[in-house]
């Protein structure tokens, strides 16, 4: 084990840097893992990032191995895809060698309890299992809006969780689905997917069901639009601290419209009885061998650079989707810089 493992930080609102951290040997039970690629998780993590986190959503928003509080000093995030290179114990020992997935934050090397990782499965490549999370959250919203056969289902906002909750439904026999974003760029990620992209001006209204996933209040005001008589609207984007003003005139009430809210952190009460987050995650990675999902990544990082990419990812995203990170052992990039002096702040 190297004398010097990194972590990534939000120092403070704005402000990210990599600081130094630690990493004891696995205790009993335990697993020590070698980060290989991880990603950023736009939406929350931008908002972590901004420091809009509510004080009253502190403890609700606090992620697996999280570190610091809210608004920061914080070690925060919860996608790693890494090696097991150690374990102590008959189970964590069966790990050795093995590939994982972690709800981890941004660190190169971790310890972490043997049944907090789960093994990646045949098929899943580790760079593509960084979708793990999004997908997770895009098999809840299904579970929460449980769509039917043959509905016609629209889906506002294009990004990584919009564009996989359009991909699940598509695969609903006898469903018209029509992935909805203002940027026409993002048909070509429509295409490749092989979903419909539509202008939110084309799209189809009358729709059974509508995903609403583009962070952005005027996204939700068109998927109210959007749905039919008695329709749900499935709200999945989180605002932070933000207001957002919704048009409940017009026709709202006459069409007898249902807002539900959609959340990864609790499983539907149908699935409850028989479902665990475990099984929920292991299902996730399984539906990742689909190789048009690569799509999604729209870039990767050096671990080394993800001070600056989260600078990017906050305040100017510019199209971006999953942006994944590479660890140092990746490729021939070197290993990264050992200082904590290694940040990017916004003022």
């Amino acid at each position: 084990m190297p004398e010097t493992n990194l972590a990534f930080w939000t120092a403070s609102p704005g402000c990210g840097e990599l600081r130094p951290v630690t990493v004891r040997p696995p205790a009993a039970g335990e697993v020590l893992v070698r980060s290989l690629y991880g990603a950023v998780s736009r939406g929350t993590e931008s908002l972590v990032f901004r420091g809009e986190v509510p004080e009253s959503e502190y403890q609700r928003m606090r992620a697996p191995f999280q570190e610091g509080e809210f608004p920061g000093p914080v070690k925060y995030g919860y996608i790693s895809v890494g090696i097991v290179e150690d374990g102590v114990g008959p189970e964590a020992a069966a790990l050795r060698g093995r590939m994982v997935f972690c709800l981890h934050p941004h660190q190169t090397r971790y310890v972490v309890p043997a049944r907090a990782v789960i093994p990646l499965p045949p098929g899943v490549p580790a760079a593509r299992a960084v979708l793990a999370a999004n997908m997770e959250t895009a098999i809840n919203a299904c579970w929460d809006g449980r769509p039917a056969v043959g509905d016609h289902i629209a889906v506002v906002g294009a990004g990584v969780v919009g564009s996989l909750v359009a991909s699940l439904c598509a695969a609903i026999p006898g469903t018209e689905v029509q992935l909805i974003d203002i940027d026409p760029g993002r048909a070509r990620l429509a295409a490749a997917l092989g979903l419909a992209h539509r202008l939110p001006a084309a799209a189809h209204g009358d729709c059974d069901l509508v995903f609403h996933a583009s962070g952005h209040p005027a996204g939700l005001a068109t998927a109210l639009e959007l749905a039919g008589q008695e329709a749900t609207v499935i709200e999945m984007s989180w605002y932070g601290r933000a207001s957002v003003p919704l048009p409940l005139g017009g026709a709202f009430h006459a069409r007898r419209l249902n807002i539900k809210s959609s959340q990864v952190g609790h499983i539907p009460p149908q699935q409850g009885p028989r479902w665990a987050y475990r099984r929920r995650m292991e299902l996730a990675l399984s539906m990742l061998v689909d190789p048009r999902l690569d799509a999604l990544i729209s870039g990767e990082t050096d671990f080394q650079d993800l001070p600056a990419l989260m600078q990017r990812l906050a305040y100017a995203p510019a199209g971006a989707l999953c942006e994944r990170i590479r660890y140092p052992g990746i490729g021939s990039h070197d290993t990264p810089n050992t200082t904590s002096g290694d940040a990017s702040c916004t003022a």
